[in-house]
């Protein structure tokens, strides 16, 4: 069994465990950069899981930016037959790659 930890960014929570690289919503920050993020939901060491309420005190999550990237391009269509009326309207969200590099309690 190997640790892991339930963290929250961006909104949404992510399953980690060391060495993960995971896609995340845009964090500030350059490549290379390192970062903590301390809303750690739940925390297991392989034998014993700890959940927090709604997070747990004094723990983080240390990761390093690996990339700041584009996601890929959705397209919104709107048509209206018959009456002359279509809308194109297209986005890209920003995202950040980061690498989990420690799993602290």
């Amino acid at each position: 069994m190997e640790s892991y930890a339930v963290i929250e960014t961006g909104g949404k929570q992510y399953r980690v465990t060391e060495n993960d690289n995971l896609r995340v919503e845009k964090l500030e920050g350059e490549a290379g950069d390192n970062i903590e993020i301390s809303a750690v939901l739940a925390v297991s060491d392989g034998n014993t899981i700890t959940v927090g309420t709604p997070q747990i005190e004094g723990a983080k999550v240390s990761a390093k930016i690996v990339e700041q990237v584009k996601a890929a391009k959705v397209v919104n269509f709107k048509k209206k037959r018959r009456k002359g009326y279509s809308r194109k309207v297209g986005h890209r969200q920003q995202l950040t790659i980061i690498k989990i590099e420690k799993i602290e309690q």
